[in-house]
């Protein structure tokens, strides 16, 4: 309870390596919202955030594909060129708006060190983004994937992040992704709430599915919506720099820049496989039943064409 009152943490210091020691945060609300401990620290100051209106800001459940949408949009604002894309890491080219550990700058931190036009990142549901993004009518990229294959991602990401919740055993896992009591709340409200307001708001909506299926046509819809053009030779050359083995491969992208201490890689890989239907590797019959029964009751209102496998 004092943790989660205070909000703070105590480092200790490993005595072989001399390396950062962080205790995996705790979820607690916020408006009604999950969210980690870390992350609900930074969070009145996220809020308070004054975007410009150049500023461009992508939005995602977790492990939907935020990642792959910001190495693309990376490339499109850089005529393709891979090798400013590699200039430095992705968190550092595109501050995590809410991100805050202890002995690393915050995203906020790195946001007043840029001038827009800026390319942020956020997982927050729609309710919690800072109003000046609306206000200022900023460009809105949201990615979403289907709920399943977000899930067991989600999973996986969880083992591997030290500095995360503890993800627990898989059984439990899928009720609390089912009860929104992971990071970033629920998927259901998560992914409803951006589609429902994407026409009002100018959000450009994309689906994960879509981008495995014809990443150019995606591409493509990408530079329109951010008002550019780029010839077709050089969307084919981003088309093959953001295929998922390019972008494995890219250790400015891959997230082995983290240590052991906050990403533990050889447990699970940051990008581990990309796939479409992996969650049938992990569900079993009768949980795959029990989870498309309680999907239809929370989606119900809502015609989002997510595809699980094709």
């Amino acid at each position: 309870k004092k943790r989660c009152k205070q909000l703070q943490y105590s480092i200790t210091r490993q005595k072989t390596n001399n390396q950062p020691v962080i205790p995996r945060s705790l979820i607690v609300k916020v408006q009604g919202v999950s969210l980690p401990d870390h992350i609900a620290k930074a969070f009145e100051a996220a809020s308070a955030f004054t975007p410009d209106p150049s500023d461009l800001i992508i939005i995602s459940y977790p492990k939907s594909g935020t990642t792959w949408i910001q190495e693309i949009v990376d490339l499109l604002l850089h005529n393709g060129d891979d090798g400013s894309s590699k200039r430095a890491s992705i968190v550092k080219r595109h501050p995590f708006l809410e991100y805050c550990i202890c002995y690393e700058p915050s995203g906020l931190d790195l946001l007043k060190e840029m001038d827009p036009p800026r390319v942020i990142k956020t997982h927050m549901p729609l309710q919690l983004v800072p109003a000046g993004f609306w206000e200022n009518k900023c460009k809105i990229i949201y990615i979403a994937r289907n709920a399943k294959d977000t899930l067991v991602s989600y999973y996986h990401f969880l083992r591997m992040s030290k500095i995360s919740p503890e993800p627990g055993p898989w059984e439990g896992f899928i009720h609390k992704f089912m009860r929104g009591e992971l990071g970033w709340g629920s998927w259901y409200d998560h992914v409803k709430g951006y589609w429902e307001e994407r026409e009002k708001r100018n959000i450009l909506f994309l689906f994960y599915e879509d981008m495995k299926e014809n990443p150019r046509r995606e591409i493509e819809r990408i530079m329109k919506y951010l008002d550019l053009y780029l010839p077709d030779d050089v969307i084919s050359h981003i088309v093959e720099m953001t295929t998922f083995k390019n972008m494995e491969e890219n250790p400015m992208v891959n997230y082995s820049f983290f240590g052991k201490e906050i990403f533990d890689q050889t447990i699970s890989k940051f990008m581990r496989k990309g796939e479409i239907g992996d969650w049938k590797n992990h569900f079993t019959p009768e949980q795959s039943a029990e989870f498309d029964e309680d999907y239809q009751k929370k989606m119900k209102n809502v015609n989002i064409p997510f595809r699980a496998q094709f």
